[in-house]
């Protein structure tokens, strides 16, 4: 049985955020500052690209190089990082390949291998890291794609959908030690990532302040703005229709690009 603890507190916190040098990560990064975390770690493939982030709060602040797909990386990180108590799953790959249009498998392959098997690599480099302070917490940034299969993200979106079990079954097998896993479902974001999307984006400060919102309440699942919550209601009244309405997109999106 799990034992019962205060609730998670995010002041003087000490939390890495993967993918962490721009867009949503980059926003949780200021978000659990603002909030009172003692030290932020700035997961990057490029510690110069967070740069600008040390520069803001060189004493609370530190950036290191962590590819998610990278063993090693992750391996170094949990050396150089023994004292996280917040973990923040944000990096993530989206190649804009269809599973069938793609001229191989090796784009599905990258999806899958940062978007599902980087946050189980690092909730497992982690956890007996999480496991030394009284309170913990996973957070794994995923995606409205997660709810409902999306044909015109490929891989994407199936990834995710495998990022979703696995943040159900990593709160069971953690809940012993009393670290909390949280899966935030995310729509469309004013990010590079969706730099293509047309139409309303959510600021990364948005989805940075639900994400913060559901952890202090220890949510186990959150969708964190208008898409998603939009998405999560059409799949509750109309499943099929959603499913032919993602259909009919795959199609225009051929027809307006060319594919």
């Amino acid at each position: 049985m799990r034992e019962e603890t205060a609730p998670m507190d995010i002041k003087d916190s000490i939390v890495l955020v993967t993918g962490g040098n721009r867009g949503i990560g980059e926003a949780f990064v200021r978000a659990f500052l603002a909030a009172g975390a003692t030290k932020v770690y700035v997961g990057a493939r490029d510690p110069a690209s967070a740069a600008h982030l040390v520069a803001e709060a060189p004493d609370r602040v530190t950036a290191l190089r962590l590819d998610v797909s990278d063993a090693e990386t992750i391996s170094a990180a949990a050396a150089q990082c023994p004292d996280v108590t917040i973990l923040v799953n944000n990096a993530g790959a989206f190649t804009m390949q269809t599973l069938m249009g793609a001229q191989d498998m090796s784009a599905a392959r990258q999806e899958m291998e940062v978007n599902y098997f980087g946050p189980l690599a690092m909730s497992r480099a982690f956890a007996p890291i999480l496991a030394r302070a009284p309170r913990s917490a996973i957070v794994n940034v995923l995606s409205a794609g997660g709810l409902v299969a999306v044909p015109s993200m490929g891989g994407y979106s199936p990834s995710k959908f495998a990022a979703r079990a696995m943040t159900t079954c990593l709160r069971a097998e953690l809940a012993p030690q009393n670290t909390h896993v949280l899966a935030l479902n995310v729509g469309s974001v004013d990010t590079r990532m969706a730099s293509h999307v047309e139409g309303f984006k959510e600021a990364p400060a948005t989805i940075a302040q639900a994400g913060l919102k559901a952890l202090k309440r220890e949510a186990d699942e959150v969708d964190t703005d208008f898409m998603a919550i939009d998405v999560r209601a059409h799949l509750a009244r109309d499943p099929k229709g959603l499913e032919l309405a993602m259909r009919r997109a795959l199609t225009s999106d051929r027809v307006s690009t060319g594919r």
